[in-house]
């Protein structure tokens, strides 16, 4: 399988960004690395494979493991504001949040 292009990577954890901020997918450039070529040599409890998303000043590595979806997307996704609904038993209220993409360009 060839991963080449622009993905939308959801990932099973937080992580922190170039910007400070936390989020939960990235989308941009992708192109799989294994351990050799960040220069370091995992053990076999950790990953071997990773994906690099983005360009040279925002990039992010995350770890093969830790990929939970990709989605290929050449269209930027939308980073606006995201309404959500919360319940609360029988009560409900809309909330408004910050998106949880990272763009990676």
């Amino acid at each position: 399988m060839n991963i080449e292009g622009k993905y939308l990577i959801t990932t099973d954890n937080w992580f922190y960004a170039p910007d400070g901020k936390k989020y939960r997918a990235v989308w941009g450039d992708v192109s799989l690395v294994n351990d050799d070529a960040l220069g370091i040599k995992t053990n076999r409890n950790s990953s071997n494979w990773y994906a690099y998303i983005g360009g040279e000043d925002k990039g992010v590595v995350v770890a093969g493991c830790q990929i939970h979806y990709a989605v290929k997307s050449n269209e930027k996704p939308n980073t606006g504001k995201v309404d959500e609904v919360h319940y609360d038993g029988s009560n409900s209220n809309l909330v408004s949040r910050e998106s949880e993409i990272y763009i990676a360009e």
